[in-house]
């Protein structure tokens, strides 16, 4: 990237993360750095109970924490999952435009996309399903990377019928589930089909921690818990002490830094609905720190970055539905979002 160039792709936050993360991550660097006492049985240790307690508190739903499992990220969740679960040539139901790195692992992978295509209505997105026949796995992403939706229960209602009729496992990536704004309401997918469903999330992203790599899944599908035990133990690796202590202490002492940065996010997502040139075209997220643009045409993520160095996400990479887009982290202060949105207006 050329000096000078504001990146505002990368889907990380401009900002530090929240003091009490900070402060245990300080307080292990500088003690017991020896073998944590849940590294044989990690369902066991304090990540599990964290993660059951925040659905609890959060989203009035009661997990079991004897069904988590730890992973490095969602990605390699995602991918161990279906390494497991289907065979090349399976299909696998997806959103689109969607998170890259997801259609990435399909293409890798050989489990074809079979996309439910999200089309602009007024100022949000809709969607109906297609035939699913030759699908193995539905994977939702809600709230929805890029386009923002937070899906309503009618919405997932709907999946849950389909998932049932095809005989689906649910991999539900929930990672930006506490990044949702009023009145929009995050609602678990295991609270609807708890028995098909994979929940994966994590705290990187409300909380900046991307480098952290410290995520779960909880694991209610009882198929997919046999095959996930019938692995070598260490295989797929560990989450370190210092994302396990990161994440448990994000969970549960965060969320005071988290409100205020949510509020941040909320002022950033509507000076952008006040200040885009209308050479965008933008529907104000329900969630998530990503503004989803149309540009008219495709190739302008190169175009923005040559002229107004402002790097973005070229939508093309999004799959279907994404060719004329483009894609803005709006984390960021809002010092630097003015400068973003003032170099945009030089666009034509």
């Amino acid at each position: 990237m050329e000096p000078g160039v504001i990146p505002a792709w990368v889907a990380d936050m401009d900002l530090p993360t929240a003091p009490a993360v900070q402060d245990v991550l300080a307080r292990r660097a500088a003690g017991d750095l020896g073998y944590p006492a849940w590294l044989l049985d990690p369902s066991a240790g304090p990540l599990a109970e964290a993660f059951a307690e925040r659905m609890s508190t959060r989203y009035g739903w009661q997990p079991d924490p004897t069904l988590v499992r730890p992973f490095n990220d969602l990605n390699q969740a995602l991918q161990v999952l279906l390494q497991i679960w289907t065979r090349p040539g399976d299909g696998v139901a997806l959103h689109t435009p969607a998170y890259h790195p997801f259609l990435t692992t399909l293409q890798v992978m050989d489990r074809p996309l079979h996309p439910i295509r999200l089309e602009p209505d007024g100022d949000t997105w809709r969607f109906e399903v297609p035939d699913l026949s030759g699908c193995r796995v539905l994977l939702l992403v809600n709230p929805q990377n890029p386009t923002g939706r937070a899906f309503t229960r009618a919405e997932l209602e709907t999946l849950a019928e389909c998932a049932e009729r095809h005989d689906l496992l649910v991999i539900a990536d929930e990672i930006h589930s506490d990044l949702v704004y009023e009145p929009h309401r995050h609602i678990p997918f295991a609270t609807i089909l708890p028995e098909r469903t994979v929940t994966l999330t994590s705290a990187t992203k409300a909380f900046n921690l991307g480098g952290i790599r410290c995520s779960v899944a909880h694991v209610g599908h009882a198929g997919v818990r046999a095959a996930l035990e019938a692995q070598p133990p260490f295989v797929y690796g560990s989450p370190s002490v210092f994302g396990v202590e990161a994440t448990v202490a994000a969970w549960r002492h965060g969320d005071a830094w988290l409100a205020e940065t949510l509020a941040l996010l909320d002022r950033n997502r509507r000076t952008i609905a006040e200040r885009l040139p209308g050479t965008f075209r933008y529907r104000m997220p329900e969630a998530t720190y990503l503004a989803w643009l149309e540009v008219g045409r495709p190739g302008m993520a190169e175009v923005i970055e040559r002229e107004a160095k402002v790097k973005l996400n070229d939508g093309a990479a999004f799959g279907p539905g994404g060719e004329h887009c483009v894609r803005l982290n709006f984390a960021t202060t809002e010092a630097i979002l003015d400068e973003i949105l003032t170099r945009l207006s030089t666009i034509r």
